[in-house]
Formats: structure tokens, C-alpha cells, sequence
């Protein structure tokens, strides 16, 4: 009863979001008339009064809400994914690398000036730098056959950390233009959603989340310790393994196009295991709505909050769940007794 509650307040909550926002902007149209605008297409409302309101719904700001779901969802998804894998509440895609290695593939773009792929240059190489950083982060932390959980987060902590030096070397070699953008890249932003972008970016994220509802009743195994889901039956490096490509595929192509974004990954699944409980079947699409309601509400802030501007998406999640973050260290270690 409680997890059909939360579903439908999730469900209601994005819905509900997504109209508002894409009424809101310097050119704001009722409500109504995105209704009516979304029903016409569907052959069920009436043809719309105003075609230049109609022309901006649907060039400008459905691809913009419909991405912020799409990138939300992935992340919210990947964090419940990355928490399971690792068994450790604090863990989200970041930890392996996708987000750092994503950035050094766009900064490579960027000071490079590099446009062999028109607009998808910069986030096909972001795409492609991300996947490649954290597969290698899997190898590398593989000893005789095996993934050990510590062993992929110290890899990961040492990977992120050549990837920011990358970051900042490719930042020192690139011109004031080139600065000024990786800055904004990385700040994360979905200004620039175009349908073409949602095309490209979503066939790997209905594919993630479609291997995370299938691996979420092994996860909820694999939360009883290596040894003992691997006497239940899991295979758990081939679970690793495919929860992690399904996460540096999903992840990379949304990073992409937004830019980094963090702690949605991180908020959105621990948020929801206290309210339903730790069991996978039921987290993962609750983190999928869950995300990308709180990434369509940021977005709709970040638009919003001041008049003719259009404040980076990462900067205000990162201003929630940065005290969030430090929030629940604290409660960590006080219900562990100290760190010790």
C-alpha cells in the first residue's frame, strides 16, 4: 500500500512538474494551453490558438523537460544500481568514474576545437571518454577473476583523480573561450536539448533501466554478502559487470548533453530506501521516478528563480545535496558508533 502511494505521488509529481515547466519562461503560456497542446497531438484536444506558443512548446521547451526526465530517471536508477553493487548507501555513478571521464572527453572537444561529428561532437566524445573510463576502472581493480568492492572504489578514487588532473591540464592549454566553456559544461546545464539530442540519449537509458529491473532481485541476493549470493546462485562478477556497463552506458550518454550533474544519483535512492525499504524490486523504478522528478523540478528553478537567467542545473543540485551528503555522513556515523 505504501509503495502504490509513493508511485502514484512520484508519477503525479513529474507530471505535474513537467506542465509547469513547460509553461514557465520569458514567454509564458497557461497551462491550459499545454494541455490542450499535448492532447491535440495525440488527436484528443482542440487545434491550438497561438502558433508561435505551439512552435516554442515543442522546438524549444518539451525536448528541454523530456531530456530533464530522461537524465534525472538514468541517474536516480544508476545511484540504486551503484548502492546495490557496492552495498553501501554513500556509493552513485560518479564513484567508477563515468562523470570525471565524461568531462575529459568534452574538455578534449572543446580546446581542441574538434568537429568532426557537427553538434553531437562534443557529446559523442564525452560519451565515449566516459564508457572508456569506467570499463577501465573495472579492469584495473580485477585481480584472478575478480571485482572486490574495495578494491573497485579505491580504483575508481584513483581514476577520477588522473581524470581531474586531465581536466585542469586540458583547462590550462585551452583560451579564455574554451575556460569559459568547460566551466559551463561542467556546471551542468539542459539549455541546449534539442529532440535529436533525447533521440540519441535514450535508446541507452530505456536499455539501462531495463537491465536494472532485471537485475534488482540478484541485488537484493548480493545485499547478503559475495559468498552468500554466490550460494544462492548469483554469479556476482557477471553481475557486476553488467550493472556497471549498463551504468557507464546510461550515464555517459546522459552526461553528454548535460554536463555533470551530481547527487541525484546519491539523494534520490537512499531518500526512497528509507521510505520503502531496501528491497531492489521496488527501489529501482521508484529511483527512476524519483530522479527524474527532482531533476525536472531543479530544472524548472534553475529557469525560474531569476528573471532572465538560466542558473546551471548541477550548481542547485549540488546546493541540496551537498548538505544532504554531510547530513547523512553524520547519521552514518552515529548509528555506527564512530568511524573507528
Amino acid at each position: 500500500m505504501r509503495a502504490t502511494l509513493v508511485f502514484v505521488l512520484l508519477a503525479a509529481g513529474a507530471v505535474v512538474v513537467s506542465l509547469f515547466s513547460a509553461a514557465s519562461g520569458q514567454f509564458g503560456i497557461p497551462v491550459a494551453d499545454v494541455v490542450n497542446s499535448v492532447l491535440h497531438r495525440v488527436g484528443l484536444g482542440s487545434p491550438p490558438a497561438d502558433p508561435f506558443a505551439e512552435g516554442t512548446l515543442w522546438e524549444v521547451r518539451f525536448p528541454r523537460v523530456v531530456m530533464a526526465l530522461l537524465v534525472g530517471g538514468v541517474l536516480g536508477v544508476s545511484g540504486a544500481l551503484m548502492q546495490g553493487l557496492f552495498g553501501n548507501p554513500l556509493a552513485e555513478p560518479a564513484v567508477v568514474g563515468v562523470s570525471s571521464g565524461a568531462a575529459v572527453g568534452a574538455c578534449l572537444s572543446i580546446v581542441f576545437g574538434w568537429t568532426f561529428f557537427g553538434e553531437f561532437t562534443t557529446p559523442a566524445l564525452a560519451f565515449a571518454a566516459g564508457l572508456v573510463t569506467t570499463l577501465s576502472v573495472y579492469l584495473l581493480s580485477r585481480s584472478r577473476g575478480r571485482a572486490e568492492v574495495v578494491t573497485l572504489l579505491l580504483t575508481g578514487v584513483a581514476v577520477n583523480a588522473v581524470a581531474g588532473a586531465g581536466i585542469a591540464f586540458l583547462t590550462f592549454l585551452g583560451d579564455q573561450a574554451s575556460r569559459e566553456q568547460i566551466v559551463f559544461w561542467q556546471l551542468g546545464s539542459l539549455a541546449s536539448s534539442r529532440w535529436s539530442f533525447v533521440a540519441t540519449a535514450g535508446p541507452p537509458a530505456l536499455a539501462a533501466v531495463l537491465v536494472a529491473l532485471v537485475l534488482a532481485p540478484k541485488l537484493d541476493l548480493l545485499a547478503l554478502g559475495d559468498r552468500q549470493a554466490r550460494h544462492l546462485g548469483v554469479n556476482v562478477e557477471v553481475l557486476r559487470l553488467v550493472a556497471i556497463v549498463a551504468v557507464a552506458l546510461s550515464v555517459s550518454a546522459a552526461v553528454s548533453y548535460s554536463g555533470i550533474i551530481g547527487f541525484v544519483g546519491l539523494v534520490v535512492p537512499h531518500l526512497l530506501r528509507m521510505v520503502l525499504g531496501p528491497g531492489h524490486r521496488v527501489l529501482v523504478p521508484a529511483s527512476l521516478l524519483g530522479g527524474a522528478l527532482l531533476l525536472a523540478a531543479a530544472d524548472l528553478f534553475a529557469r525560474t528563480l531569476i528573471e532572465y537567467a538560466d542558473l546551471p542545473i548541477g550548481m542547485l543540485t549540488a546546493l541540496v545535496g551537498g548538505p544532504f551528503f554531510f547530513w547523512l555522513l553524520l547519521r552514518t556515523r552515529q548509528r555506527s558508533g564512530g568511524w573507528a
